[in-house]
């Protein structure tokens, strides 16, 4: 039997990532499932903001932040070989994926130590997520958040109420949420195929 072309798309958090597996077409997109992925330790509430050393405050303590950083590794690392071996076994066949993140923004650019840290978390979880589906052998892309419906229309020849009413009618397949960072998580996946 041949497995089904699908593909991943990611709306990346801090911690954690929605995972959505759409296949079908670019004209008819279908939803295979949508469910929250683990970026960071549950039982270790630290690796969710490695980069805070308490609220509001830069972490600075070099060994607490290689902890933290190679549990973030050592989660994801798990977490996708996870979630593709699903995908197999539903008889989906992915080589792609969209990672959709809140930004890009070079963390040493910013001056201010809260946002900064903010900054360090969004590249780690964006590059560890990335890292761990390319070794893998998925093609990533990355989209930012703001950038996404304009983006999407381009890409798939449709204008954002078209784009926005498919979205709304994969939705209704799901029994979890379906709020934005669903959607955001599909329209990746969607662009991908």
């Amino acid at each position: 039997m041949n497995a089904a072309r699908a593909a991943l798309g990611f709306r990346v958090k801090s911690g954690w990532a929605v995972s959505i597996v759409i296949d079908g077409s670019v004209r008819s997109p279908h939803l295979c499932e949508s469910r929250l992925i683990d970026l960071s330790d549950p039982c270790n509430p630290e690796t969710r903001q490695p980069y805070h050393a308490a609220m509001g405050v830069l972490e600075m303590n070099a060994t607490k932040l290689k902890r933290r950083v190679q549990s973030v590794r050592q989660v994801t690392e798990k977490s996708i070989p996870d979630l593709l071996k699903r995908c197999t076994n539903n008889g989906y066949s992915v080589r792609r994926a969209a990672l959709v993140v809140g930004s890009v923004i070079d963390p040493d650019s910013i001056a201010n130590p809260h946002i900064r840290a903010h900054a360090l978390e969004g590249r780690l979880f964006r590059a560890t997520l990335e890292a761990a589906l390319q070794s893998c052998g998925i093609q990533c892309a990355i989209f930012i958040e703001r950038d996404a419906y304009p983006t999407a229309s381009n890409l798939l020849g449709q204008s954002r109420t078209q784009i926005q009413r498919t979205l709304a009618h994969l939705g209704r397949s799901v029994d979890g949420p379906w709020r934005a960072d669903q959607k955001l998580a599909a329209l990746a996946a969607w662009m991908s195929l």
